[in-house]
């Protein structure tokens, strides 16, 4: 088929536009030409300073080798920096640039977060996806990975104007399929040896079965800490992966260790997913949208970058976006660290937790870390993982470990049993958990020191403390971080 399509292509180069009917077969067969040739210069992406034309590669193509430059997998856009602030108009015309590239696709899968990432922007660019792409848009399928399905009033506000009709929930149990399995001996290799078993890459059965011509994942990158720096592929394998992929790629993830992890973009799960993609996807009409969001001391947000393309490349780029304005550097180690869970977003520690994994390469050793949760009514998202954590508790890594090897209902569920590792202070630094629809009983339960949360809001009023040192009704110093979920604050003095 090769040597008859590039054969095709000598003798009638103008036959394939950009927008020709057969393009995404003609891309699948390319590609895999890229692994037998040399890669040709990429083309340049487009920026909100040039029009289509001047960035996109000509449309009518000469030979196998213009197509070679022009269709291996893609940056379609690019832009950021750590002053840029992108408004809705720049969001909506980086789409434009998009679907003019690639050309009006007939059926479309939207992958956006959940409301757990509502400040991303996803919501709107999938508004926008809507708009301009009208009823081509079949699929709306919130990457909830573990988490609970997103409720009719949460889908009104985080993508405003879509019709609930068109939104999909994922059952991570059930609807899901194994495209293959990652080979044992690459996991052994990206994780040094510390994990030896083959990974399942699944996805809901929607992505392969749906027949779409484009699948389309928007989601913003920010560290994170199974996979060191969020979304991408991961949207696709988590967010829309089963139980057996899941489970295994968060405590690989945990195994490999969280202090290796969070922030950094080239991680072996990383590497695991990117090799899923690349060798079980060639297939599947992915695109990804990738925004990188700062939050200021005062909690305004700026969105500092947007990327669009089908490649690793399209993924790095956010990811060192994200690594300068995500990352805060402390002079020194704070004592004291109050992190507040806003409540329209975290309503379980099994998300409110990210203010003990983005803080604990901060906090001083002996130090403590106030979790102020006005809304955390639970511990796990799904009814089994929230009884696992009551079971067992925020222990050790050390002792998680064993209890997975002891205990079949937590060997049975690795995700929980590395979200138990990721949540541990790992007797370095208390935590004080003011819940505010949990038990002080059940708190301690979990082996956290329970707060009370009227008493700590009173003291600590979130609506005039800006991110930052502040000094403590007790003339001690604490350090104030309004959404951890934005951002990793690390110290090199912690002791």
């Amino acid at each position: 088929m090769r040597d008859r399509l590039f054969n095709f292509l000598y003798a009638h180069p103008h036959s394939l536009t950009i927008d020709h009917p057969q393009r995404q077969a003609v891309c699948r067969v390319l590609r895999r030409e890229l692994q037998r040739r040399p890669r040709p210069k990429r083309p340049r992406f487009a920026t909100l300073n040039e029009s289509p034309v001047e960035a996109m590669p000509p449309l009518r193509l000469r030979s196998s080798i213009d197509i070679l430059a022009t269709f291996p997998m893609t940056t379609y856009f690019a832009t950021g920096s750590e002053s840029t602030s992108l408004t809705s108009e720049d969001l909506k015309a980086a789409l434009q640039l998009t679907f003019d590239a690639i050309g009006k696709p007939k059926r479309v899968l939207l992958l956006p977060p959940d409301h757990t990432r509502i400040f991303s922007r996803a919501g709107e660019l999938t508004a926008m996806c809507h708009q301009m792409l009208g009823d081509a848009v079949a699929d709306i399928m919130p990457a909830l990975g573990t988490h609970s399905p997103m409720k009719p009033e949460q889908l009104k506000h985080m993508f405003p104007g879509v019709p609930l009709d068109l939104f999909r929930p994922h059952r991570w149990r059930d609807d899901v399929v194994t495209l293959d399995e990652v080979p044992a001996s690459f996991v052994s290799e990206v994780t040094g040896g510390l994990y030896n078993s083959p990974w399942k890459a699944q996805v809901n059965q929607l992505l392969r079965d749906g027949g779409h011509d484009l699948i389309f994942s928007i989601g913003q990158v920010v560290p994170h800490e199974v996979i060191g720096m969020a979304n991408y592929n991961k949207n696709v394998f988590v967010g829309t992966g089963g139980a057996e992929g899941i489970n295994e790629s968060h405590y690989l993830s945990a195994i490999y260790g969280i202090e290796q992890t969070l922030g950094r973009a080239d991680t072996p799960l990383r590497q695991i997913l990117n090799y899923a993609q690349d060798h079980f996807c060639k297939d599947m009409p992915l695109l990804y949208a990738l925004t990188v969001i700062q939050q200021m001391p005062d909690g305004t947000l700026h969105t500092r970058g947007l990327y669009i393309g089908d490649d690793h490349e399209t993924f790095f780029q956010a990811a060192e976006l994200a690594r300068k304005v995500n990352i805060t550097h402390l002079d020194r180690a704070p004592k004291h660290v109050v992190a507040y869970l806003d409540p329209t977003e975290f309503k379980s520690t099994w998300l409110g937790n990210k203010a003990i994994y983005r803080t604990r390469l901060a906090i001083a050793t002996g130090g403590r870390l106030t979790v102020l949760g006005p809304a955390v009514e639970e511990f796990g998202e799904d009814p089994e993982i929230d009884r696992l954590i009551r079971k067992y508790g925020y222990q050790t890594k050390e002792e998680i470990v064993q209890m997975v090897a002891d205990n079949e209902d937590l060997a049975a569920n690795p995700s929980a049993a590395a979200h138990l590792v990721h949540g541990s202070h790992e007797n370095r630094f208390e935590v004080v958990y003011a819940a505010g629809k949990l038990t002080a009983e059940e708190i301690a339960s979990v082996n956290y020191t329970p707060g009370d949360i009227n008493e700590l809001m009173q003291r600590y009023d979130v609506s005039k403390l800006n991110d930052g040192w502040h000094t403590d009704i007790d003339g001690t110093e604490f350090y104030f971080i309004r959404n951890p979920a934005l951002g990793l604050w690390e110290a090199s003095d912690r002791g």
